[in-house]
């Protein structure tokens, strides 16, 4: 084989290994970009839940959320106690095109039901319902920090409202 021809095989062999080893080194998949792709991991933090009959109280909530690869879908689980409430939630959400649907179930009280709304811009706004029972929610996610309000109709709670860090 002639020298010329060896060099020339030498380098495309080189070359080829390079470009390989680019692919293994470069990161598989993509970022998640979905409407729920900042909010991934664990978060806890503080707030008030406000009564009907006046007063409030503190309240500790913490969370954590599994978003889907493409982000968007989110599973929710939340868990919040002040001296007189405690309650569970977990929550399963997808976003089409910004509208929300899924399902909710409150453990402490068995009580299941339906979630809508929408979502843009790190905010989600959305309507829980079950039975006699309707909430409606806001999540406003910047970074690493996320404000959450709830507001119960027809309850002996007026407001929940929190505010987690991740």
């Amino acid at each position: 084989m002639p020298a010329q021809l060896i060099r020339i095989l030498a380098r495309l062999l080189v070359g080829t290994s390079f470009a390989v080893g680019l692919c293994v080194l470069a990161p598989h998949g993509h970022a998640q970009s979905g409407p729920f792709s900042g909010m991934a991991g664990s978060w806890s933090g503080n707030g008030r839940i406000d009564l009907e009959a006046g007063g409030s109280e503190p309240i500790r909530c913490r969370a954590t959320y599994t978003v889907g690869r493409d982000g968007s879908t989110l599973e929710q689980q939340l868990r919040c106690a002040s001296d007189s409430y405690r309650f569970e939630v977990s929550s399963s959400v997808q976003s089409q095109a910004g509208t929300l649907s899924g399902s909710w179930s409150e453990m402490t009280r068995n009580v299941t039901g339906q979630l809508s709304g929408r979502v843009a811009g790190g905010r989600i706004q959305a309507k829980v319902e079950a039975g006699g029972f309707a909430a409606n929610l806001t999540v406003h996610t910047n970074g690493n920090s996320q404000s959450v309000s709830i507001v119960p109709q027809g309850s002996d709670v007026r407001l929940v409202a929190v505010t987690m860090r991740k």
